[in-house]
């Protein structure tokens, strides 16, 4: 299955995919150094988002997420693509801000309900964003 959705930030991924049950906050809730989901709160607490496709419905703030989030990308521990339900300006912004200082472009891509869905119930995900603002393809691979 093939769907087309908003894409925030430009990229390409091919990997495994992790399904948020809730919204996270980049700040404080996820290790910059390791990829780790580290919010006690969190129902994935001590899962990776490193090299993965990151599926969630929408971030959680703070302004300061999109910091962590560059950060992560920097140490080569952040997601390769984020999923969303919702746009999320705050993730898109540091997948921009990593791509303009490191050269590390990681795709964020926003879905329409059933194509959400249905890569939230993938286990391997192609995503491909061209530039900003375009439709951007999500391929569900397994």
């Amino acid at each position: 299955m093939t769907f087309e959705g908003e894409a925030l930030t430009f990229g390409q991924a091919r990997a495994k995919t992790l399904v948020l049950d809730e919204p996270i906050s980049f700040w404080g809730g996820v290790d910059e150094n390791t990829g780790r989901v580290i919010d006690t709160h969190h129902p994935q607490l001590g899962a990776s988002v490193a090299g993965i496709i990151l599926v969630l419905r929408c971030g959680r703030g703070s302004s300061s997420s999109s910091s962590v989030l560059a950060e992560c990308l920097r140490n080569g521990v952040g997601p390769a693509a984020i999923v969303l339900a919702e746009p999320d300006p705050i993730l898109a912004l540091g997948a921009l801000v990593a791509a303009e200082l490191y050269g590390v472009a990681m795709p964020v891509v926003v879905l329409g309900a059933a194509a959400y869905a249905a890569c939230a119930a993938a286990g391997v995900l192609a995503v491909e964003a061209r530039a900003v603002g375009v439709l951007a393809v999500v391929q569900v691979l397994g």
